[in-house]
């Protein structure tokens, strides 16, 4: 998830939505100046049923864990099944950015990852979110018309088709329903179709072009 001017507000309603069974793991960007004084994950326990903690490199993701990226001088990133905290240049002028953790992540998990888009200024998030549907992920922004700052929403929509527009009350429960949902095994059957089509093309190869007897 991404966020800047006016989404704390939109996180603690989301994460408060949130079962301690949530089987997914939760990583959480928001733009912070770098001498923020690194509360938001305490005012996020406030909340949230899972536990909140700061991004820590090379630490293992865990699900039913909620992840925010510390303000300061390096990008959150997610290798399969590892944290990166890495420099780099700043993207859309923040660093940490929402763009190189959703794009980042679509590279790791594909298929399997969620992008939540909400209130902020200008259009961080946008390209990354992108690249999760380019990647086969879903694409979830806050419904713009209740943002506090609707810039954020209004590009990722420009940028990309978006699976869902919604509420700040409605992206909660919508994140714990899609891991069942219809939509992420229309996803799958479309892979496993693609996978076959491979197959298939394999099989037809005359042998002289693979070089058998």
């Amino acid at each position: 998830m991404g966020a800047s001017a006016g989404g704390i507000d939109v996180l603690q309603t989301v994460l408060a939505t949130l079962p301690l069974d949530f089987p997914a793991s939760t990583f959480i960007v928001v733009h912070a100046s770098p001498e923020s004084p690194g509360l938001l994950p305490e005012i996020l326990k406030r909340c949230s049923k899972l536990p909140v903690m700061y991004a820590v490199n090379n630490a293992p993701i865990l699900p039913a864990r909620v992840y925010v990226a510390p303000a300061g001088q390096r990008h959150m990133l997610l290798k399969r099944g590892r944290i990166r905290l890495a420099p780099g240049p700043r993207e859309n002028r923040h660093r940490p950015s929402i763009d190189a953790l959703f794009r980042s992540a679509s590279y790791a998990y594909g298929m399997q990852l969620i992008g939540v888009v909400l209130s902020g200024n200008l259009d961080d998030g946008s390209a990354g979110l992108a690249a999760i549907k380019r990647r086969g992920g879903l694409a979830i922004v806050q419904n713009p018309a209740e943002a506090i700052v609707p810039s954020m929403p209004l590009n990722a929509m420009e940028s990309t088709e978006v699976d869902f527009v919604l509420s700040a009350e409605e992206i909660g429960p919508k994140l714990v329903e899609l891991p069942k949902s219809e939509v992420l095994e229309q996803n799958a059957s479309i892979l496993r179709d693609l996978l076959q089509k491979a197959a298939d093309e394999i099989e037809d190869v005359p042998e002289e072009a693979t070089g058998t007897q």
